[in-house]
């Protein structure tokens, strides 16, 4: 078997995020430093969306976008962590080709 390389494509409705690696420690707003061993509500994580199935509507790729990393199934490509996801599973989206919003900024 030779060592070519395969291009991947997202089927139905699942979308690929590339994680986030920002998991460290964390600043409050006060400028309060957060171990990030500290014990908190569940967390929400931001992604970018690498690829997207054709039956996917809501985001595109680049789309960044937040979601429940403890519900998804996590593979990785060269070296690099993914997520791969139903749409439905997704919380937000951070794009700058939207017509609504909640008025707040990335």
């Amino acid at each position: 078997m030779t060592d070519a390389k395969l291009e991947i494509q997202m089927l139905h409705d699942r979308v690929m995020v590339r994680v986030s690696q920002d998991d460290g420690e964390r600043r409050s707003s006060g400028g309060i430093v957060i171990p990030a061993t500290a014990q908190m509500a569940k967390r929400l994580h931001w992604g970018e969306v690498c690829g997207i199935g054709n039956h996917v509507r809501a985001v595109s790729v680049g789309d960044q976008v937040l979601f429940n990393p403890e519900e998804q199934y996590e593979f990785e490509v060269q070296g690099k962590a993914y997520l791969v996801m139903r749409e439905r599973d997704l919380h937000a989206v951070a794009t700058d080709h939207t017509e609504h919003g909640t008025g707040l900024y990335l």
